[in-house]
């Protein structure tokens, strides 16, 4: 009885989201559109965004029933999962070795920490002068951001490891080899996964400023040309179209990893 009525109940995290959605979009409403303060004349207010993105004939020529908004989205997808799974495999890699080695550790991260503080944007002069085109300097950007991050937190995670781990592993025997694919890769699994939700939310960032600066579609791109015809709504209805996205892949990071470390929520008891 009670399981079936706790089964048809709404989950009240759910209801706290939209509530907290409902709060955003009432503020937005009054600060725009009622109380029209004089720093907020030139930002639409919801109303307007929201038919413009579902209007079939767009002052801008943009929205959720055009060809070009999906164009512009499939740019920005496409440049942000290719950085991201270089930066995974290469950052993850890296960090891993780093953590198990020593001497890779001494060689490599004081020169790791001394790029990883760089801006993504200082690094778009050089991209655009050494690589081909400048779909690669977009992409490039966009990974460097990512990089560090997957770097820094897979480095964390390897260090984190309880060192009698490693102790018990030389007891029963194990080869170097066994230790780091049987202990050293999954004790680090948190940390990476924790690290690559942060990667992908610094892609679309870094990708964003990429495309304002250096692209010729995606969504970054649509931001600044909008905002540079004055056509307010574009910009809003990107930024949200770059905040589902956001959520959507960071989400899709969370479910793999609680498929991969079912392990780690029993040792927590969740």
């Amino acid at each position: 009885m009670k399981g079936g009525i706790k089964t048809g109940m709404i989950d009240p995290q759910i209801w706290r989201a939209l509530a907290g959605i409902l709060v955003f979009l009432g503020l937005w409403y009054l600060l725009t559109s009622v109380l029209a303060l004089p720093r907020f004349k030139l930002i639409p207010d919801p109303v307007t965004v929201f038919k413009e993105w579902v209007s079939f004939e767009p002052v801008s020529g943009r929205s959720l029933f055009t060809r070009e908004y999906y164009m512009d989205m499939a740019y920005s997808v496409a440049r942000t999962l290719v950085a991201f799974v270089l930066a995974t495999i290469l950052g993850v890699s890296l960090g891993l070795f780093m953590g198990w080695n020593r001497t890779l550790f001494d060689f490599t991260f004081p020169l790791v920490e001394l790029m990883r503080p760089m801006p993504p944007l200082s690094w778009i002069p050089l991209a655009v002068l050494i690589l081909p085109g400048v779909e690669l300097a977009v992409i490039y950007v966009t990974f460097i951001a990512a990089f560090f991050a997957t770097v820094l937190n897979t480095l964390l995670g390897v260090f984190s490891i309880d060192r009698n781990y490693f102790l018990a592993a030389k007891c029963l025997g194990s080869k170097p080899r066994d230790i780091f694919f049987n202990v050293v890769v999954p004790g680090s699994l948190p940390f990476i996964f924790t690290g690559l939700q942060i990667a992908m939310g610094v892609s679309w960032m870094s990708l964003v400023a990429g495309e304002i600066i250096s692209g010729q579609r995606g969504l970054g791109y649509a931001i600044y040309e909008g905002y540079s015809l004055f056509q307010y709504p574009q910009v809003v209805c990107y930024m949200f179209t770059l905040g589902i996205l956001g959520y959507i892949s960071s989400a899709g990071i969370r479910a793999v990893g609680r498929k991969l470390m079912a392990w780690e929520a029993g040792r927590r008891g969740v």
